[in-house]
């Protein structure tokens, strides 16, 4: 196999300054950026404002986009962004439109005072969320297409050696670009606005290096299913109906979960623990919910059977028919091995 030849030490040393691997170090760093500024950085704002995050409940939605950013991740792959499709095509486009939406949300985080609105923080966080989850996806699509794959541990290493960079830029930068704004021990809006207004600024770095590069050469297979604008329109449609399914069931569960936590609680369980069982209550009947919702969508004929099953069926099975039952020790190590960082 050609990934199997023995190659010289230059050039091993050489894979470090390919264009794609630069090329992923630059985009690794425009998706490291995000993270901290809706969680860590944020978090400490938030104190020196004088407020919790956990009295809005709309912040723990933020990290769903991280989480559940699999269940778009085939909506971003089928579906062609209108006009700059043409222009930038499928990679690109997708990409451009992500960054400018981490761009606005963060500069929308910027431009709110959470002591004056903390909801208004809490929408925006999200929005950041789900921006910045969108681009890991068409990041990572792009990282596999873009070259062969004797090149994609070097280009994955380089992406998190970005990855690590943007989010010490977002950490300790935009909290040392807040300190040169404020006056120790008085809180400033205003410092907070400079620092999250210059994190805006340093994902310029993505928008030109998602310009400068050219679009990965790739042959299509054409879907079966996806042929009319009206296909498209029909799919996202379903998946809009799925999402606002989600949210609403999210919202009224708590009238199920909110008196067992109190139930669990007066029964001599820790607050902790019973707030997780509620919790994981409450998150399931909202899945539960979204998969009965798209499930009748299809069968009352707003999406063709195929299409759903092309899109988020064919990829599962295809996976387990690769890996056979080594596929369930994957998913477990998937789920499992960042415990550790997490705690």
């Amino acid at each position: 196999m050609h990934s199997a030849e023995k190659r010289s030490w230059s050039e091993a040393f050489g894979a470090f300054i390919h264009p794609r691997v630069i090329t992923m170090l630059f985009m690794g760093l425009s998706a490291g950026i995000p993270i901290l500024l809706i969680f860590s950085t944020l978090s400490i704002w938030l104190r020196e404002a004088g407020v919790d995050r956990s009295t809005v409940t709309y912040f723990s939605w933020a990290a769903l986009g991280y989480s559940f950013k699999f269940v778009w991740a085939p909506l971003i792959d089928r579906l062609p962004f209108p006009v700059l499709h043409g222009f930038l095509g499928r990679r690109r486009s997708w990409l451009i439109i992500a960054q400018g939406c981490i761009i606005g949300a963060i500069l929308w985080m910027g431009l709110t005072d959470p002591a004056q609105n903390l909801t208004m923080m809490a929408f925006a966080a999200v929005a950041l969320g789900f921006a910045s989850a969108t681009q890991d996806i068409v990041i990572d699509a792009y990282r596999i297409e873009a070259a062969d794959t004797d090149l994609q541990a070097m280009m994955s290493s380089a992406y998190i050696g970005g990855y690590r960079i943007g989010m010490i830029v977002a950490g300790a930068g935009a909290l040392t670009i807040a300190g040169l704004f404020e006056a120790e021990g008085s809180y400033q809006p205003f410092a907070w606005t400079m620092a999250y207004g210059c994190m805006a600024l340093a994902m310029c770095i993505g928008v030109i290096t998602t310009l400068l590069i050219s679009e990965p050469a790739v042959n299509r297979i054409d879907s079966k299913y996806f042929h009319e604008t009206s296909d498209y329109v029909r799919f996202l449609a379903m998946f809009a109906v799925t999402v606002i399914a989600f949210i609403l069931a999210n919202l009224y569960a708590g009238d199920i979960t909110d008196p067992l936590k109190a139930i669990l609680r007066d029964g001599g369980m820790i607050s902790e623990l019973a707030g997780f069982i509620a919790g994981t209550l409450k998150l399931a009947i909202s899945i539960a919910v979204a998969i009965l919702v798209a499930w009748l969508t299809t069968r009352v004929g707003l999406t063709p059977t195929g299409m759903v099953r092309e899109t988020y069926i064919a990829p599962v099975k295809d996976f387990i028919d690769r890996y056979g039952k080594a596929a369930i020790i994957i998913l477990i190590l998937i789920g499992v091995y960042r415990i550790a960082d997490i705690v």
